[in-house]
Parts: C-alpha cells; structure tokens; sequence
C-alpha cells in the first residue's frame, strides 16, 4: 500500500495521468452515447463529466493540479472553433437569405439568455460576484470567461455554468424542437448555437450539417452580443 500511495502520489503531480483521464473519460462516453442510438440524454460530454468528478473528489485532486493536464485539451477549443467556420462557408447562401429573422433571433435569444439568468439569480439572492459569473453563462467558454473576469465574477464560476448549460441545451434542444413542430434546420440549430454555445452547435452537427452551420453562427454572433449585453444589464440588476 505504501508503494501505491507512492506511485500514486508521482503520477498525480504530472499533467500526463489526467490529460489521460480526460480523453478516456470522453471515449467512454462516446461510446456509451454511440451505444444509445445517439440519443440527446446520451450526451458524451456529460457522462465524461460524471466519470471524472467521482475520480477527482476520491482522490482529493485540486482542480488546478487537473487543469495541468486537461489544459491541452482545451487548447483544441480553439481550432476546433475555427473549424466550424467549413460548414458555414458551405451554407452561406442560406446563411445570406435569412439575415433579417437571425438577426431578430439572435436579439431575443441573447437577452433572454443574460436577464432570466440574473433574474433567477437576484431572486434567490445570490451576490454580486455571483452575478456576474452567471450573466454570460450561454457563450461560448473562452468570450464568457473573459467577460466574467472583466465584470468581476469568478472565471471558474463561469466556466462551471458555461458546461452546464451547453449540456442541458444539448439534452434538450432536440425533444423540445420537435415538441414545439419546428422543422425548418435553419431555425433549429441557430437557435440551438445561441442557447447552448459549443456544446450544442457539436449536437446540431451530429443531427444534420445544415442545422450545425447555422448553429456555428449562432454561436459566434451570440458570443459577440452577450459581450454587449452583459455589463448592461448586469448594471440594471445591481
């Protein structure tokens, strides 16, 4: 035992075990979800989740000690952003023709985003710091971060609710969108992009590469908005 604790200790010092942990943990849940049918409550990013939260409070591991090694995978955020840029090239004529009601959409949908989180959040009286961290909770990670930062919330915060409501948005986009009878890609997936930033754009790609172009714009435009909106209405609420 005291040579495991040993080895154990070595291994958990380096960014290597983790960056592991990490991939793992998605390959496991990208097969469960390819075992499902790939079925939205499948979601291979929150079944990684469930596996490696267990594992880091088992084993006492600090989040940054984690990060160390799970930071080379967030680097791909960046390209992998950039590469949604393919399938939007390649709808651009349906992209140019529905200006006016994406544009419309993408108001809605950002002010709704930023005032019924700050809402919820005043109504339980959550502080300030708290706040702030939530305003910018359905852009994508890296402008809701820095936006966070600048208005004085917690990154970490930020970043916590930026992956829960990617997840909840990818479970539920697809059931609600089909309950609701809205059939048009178009619609679907921007607004599955402004509602659930990365983590639903991946989902509306899954389900159909027109709704996953719409969906990348979705995304960035909403990213761009909320950086707006955020300090503004944070301001009223406070």
């Amino acid at each position: 035992m005291t040579d495991f604790a040993e080895i154990w200790s070595y291994l958990a010092g380096g960014p290597l075990l983790w960056l592991t942990a990490t991939v793992a943990a998605y390959a496991a849940g990208d097969a469960a979800f390819r075992a499902a049918g790939r079925k939205p409550w499948a979601n291979p990013v929150l079944i990684a989740v469930l596996l490696l939260a267990p594992v880091l409070t088992l084993t006492g591991t600090p989040y940054a000690t984690y990060f160390e090694g799970a930071q080379f995978v967030h680097f791909l955020l960046g390209p992998a952003t950039v590469a949604l840029a393919l399938p939007m090239w390649d709808n651009l004529p349906r992209l140019r023709g529905a200006l006016l009601p994406l544009a419309a959409a993408l108001v809605a949908g950002s002010v709704v985003a930023v005032v019924s989180a700050l809402g919820i959040a005043a109504a339980f009286g959550l502080n300030e710091e708290m706040m702030a961290s939530i305003a910018p909770k359905s852009a994508t990670a890296p402008v809701a971060i820095g936006i966070s930062a600048t208005l004085g919330g917690s990154p970490t915060l930020t970043a916590v609710m930026v992956i829960l409501t990617g997840i909840i948005g990818a479970i539920c986009t697809t059931p609600l969108l089909n309950a609701l009878g809205i059939r048009d890609w178009r619609a679907r997936g921007f607004a599955t992009g402004v509602a659930a930033h990365g983590i639903g754009t991946a989902r509306a790609l899954q389900v159909n590469p027109i709704a996953g172009a719409f969906a990348g714009l979705g995304m960035g435009l909403n990213a761009v908005l909320t950086a707006f909106l955020a300090p503004l209405v944070l301001g009223l609420f406070q």
